[in-house]
């Protein structure tokens, strides 16, 4: 797309695109970083990748044998 316009116009999409992008809130890294942090906090109790998962619910365990690399 951007192969077939001008330089100009390439200029002008540019121009268009920072006049949305000035409107856009901001906020602070470190307002942001706390509320990720306390995201991840609350959430961490249910996260399989931490806690694990029960033997009952997890579709890999079983009598279902292994795998074995000789």
């Amino acid at each position: 797309m951007a192969r077939d316009m001008t330089d100009k116009e390439i200029l002008k999409m540019e121009l268009a695109q920072l006049k949305k992008e000035v409107d856009t809130p901001r906020t602070p890294v470190n307002a942001n970083c706390a509320e990720t942090v306390a995201y991840v906090e609350e959430l961490s109790p249910n996260d399989p990748l931490i806690k694990g998962v029960s033997d009952e619910k997890n579709p890999y365990k079983g009598d279902k044998g292994g795998c074995i690399i000789t």
